[in-house]
């Protein structure tokens, strides 16, 4: 692209909330005019898809961050509030800029508005060009053999996993521009909870922004990378990174993390196992929007042609016990209140309560990825979609129809001292651990001794899992004995 020393230059925001490693932002002040950072809330995403409730916390305090990050470079972030495909045309004619760039996505709404808008923008006259700044590879790099995209997890890690990652950029050392425009007032967006105001566990849990997610990557490879591989499974002991949001946001770039976890690795000779165990969830990040950008539906429909005739139930009443966290199942229940007061929850007991709606009670997975969608704070088209697929089984590279997950025997094995569940499910907090992942199998009088009354002070089990289990087993051998 060639440089222009006085043409102000268009940024777009969007899942790029950062200075370093910001492609997009780099090629801006180094065409050496002044640059017009804008943020642009977009009504254009589809109504089942629109932000969810978390996402919208987490949203506005990272733009607090970024308009504070910009502002001490010298520049003003621009808020404004519309369809892309109106507001940012008029914006471009507004500042008379030479030139638009941003960073891609990736998700089905954003590929042909993102196509249709440089089409116009050209046409106009400006400018433009989109830059890799999310993923490890694009989503078209990556083939089989035969040329075509990969449906199978390991054979892309392979593929992706020794090819050459571009070194992050540094952030800018200045950046002019934004000064004097109209902008809203990010408080007047409204994207905070009001009355009833559930934020407090998000504000206990998390601080949005680049220089946390820069701080939480430093703490983990120090201090807990290492561990990783043998610790991620434990939702009781602080083994994770705990990146998602701050990658779903592009508060830190996956190219950052890679790197980083290399210096690590070449400074550490206990950290290899960890480090790459580490890196393969960069991978299936990667794999996950490979397989969204090639099958768009990949959020809205079944994968597996099969599992269309899957015999769903309606369950309004399991479903709402399920999202309370009040199913009588231990671990599940303590899954889910952890999501609901934080935003978030380990991705092993993301496993567990998954396959429990799938599973056990037999509910479409969509109705498990809608509240994911509004409750988790890395609530990611990609991810979300790719991930309830698998657990159901119909996904691409997914878990065998047979694999469900036992609620009681998931707990004992991966919260073996019960730290996690009594933390979450303090009605059940006084039982020893032989019963706390099954408190029904108490005796009368343990469950006084520890104040459980079933049924009144923690729910009865709403299913039984082996009854349920028997029950998904013949339905999935069904559709099985169809598509054969």
């Amino acid at each position: 692209m060639s440089a222009s020393s006085s043409a102000p230059t268009l940024v777009w925001f969007r899942q790029d909330l950062r200075l370093s490693d910001n492609p997009a932002l780099t090629a801006a002040v180094a065409r050496g005019g002044p640059v017009v950072p804008l943020y642009l809330l977009d009504d254009e995403t589809p109504g089942s898809w629109a932000m969810g409730g978390a996402s919208r916390w987490w949203l506005h305090h990272s733009l607090q961050s970024l308009g504070d990050d910009l502002s001490a470079k010298g520049a003003t972030l621009i808020l404004r509030r519309g369809k892309a495909t109106e507001i940012l045309p008029a914006m471009a004619e507004e500042i008379g800029a030479a030139a638009v760039l941003w960073n891609r996505c990736y998700e089905p709404w954003a590929v042909p508005r993102d196509t249709a808008l440089k089409e116009r923008l050209k046409a106009s006259g400006l400018e433009i060009e989109s830059f890799s700044a999310s993923l490890l590879q694009e989503p078209w790099t990556v083939q089989t053999g035969a040329g075509k995209p990969y449906t199978v997890f390991s054979p892309f890690w392979r593929a992706i996993r020794d090819r050459d990652v571009p070194r992050p950029l540094a952030a800018p050392g200045e950046v002019t521009g934004g000064e004097g425009l109209a902008s809203d007032r990010l408080e007047d967006w409204q994207l905070l909870p009001q009355r009833p105001d559930w934020a407090s566990g998000l504000r206990e849990s998390w601080t949005p922004g680049e220089q946390a997610a820069q701080e939480r990557l430093t703490a983990f490879l120090e201090e807990r990378v290492a561990r990783y591989a043998d610790k991620r499974n434990r939702p009781d002991i602080d083994g994770t990174s705990g990146l998602s949001p701050y990658l779903h946001w592009g508060e830190i770039s996956p190219r950052q993390i890679w790197h980083a976890t290399q210096h690590r690795l070449s400074a550490d000779d206990t950290a290899g196992k960890g480090a790459w165990s580490f890196l393969s969830e960069l991978g299936w990040r990667d794999f996950s929007y490979h397989l969204l950008f090639h099958w768009p539906s990949l959020m809205e429909e079944t994968w597996k042609d099969n599992f269309k005739a899957f015999p769903w139930r309606e369950n309004p009443e399991g479903l709402r016990a399920w999202c309370r966290g009040r199913t009588g199942f231990p671990i599940v229940d303590a899954g889910m209140r952890q999501l609901w007061h934080t935003g978030w929850m380990h991705n092993r007991v993301r496993m567990i309560v998954g396959s429990f709606l799938i599973k056990d009670l037999m509910v479409h997975w969509q109705e498990g990825e809608r509240w994911f969608w509004d409750t988790l704070v890395d609530a990611d088209a990609a991810s979300n979609g790719a991930s309830w697929q698998w657990v159901a089984g119909c996904g691409a590279d997914a878990a065998p129809y047979f694999r469900i997950f036992n609620p009681m025997t998931q707990g004992e094995k991966f919260d073996p001292s019960g730290d996690y569940t009594r933390k979450w499910v303090p009605e059940v907090a006084g039982l020893p651990d032989r019963y706390l992942h099954r408190p029904w199998e108490a005796p009368d009088e343990v469950l006084a001794e520890a104040g459980v009354r079933l049924g009144e002070t923690y729910p009865k089990p709403i299913v039984d899992h082996g009854e349920a289990r028997q029950a998904a087993l013949a339905a999935f051998e069904n559709i099985k004995k169809g598509a054969a």
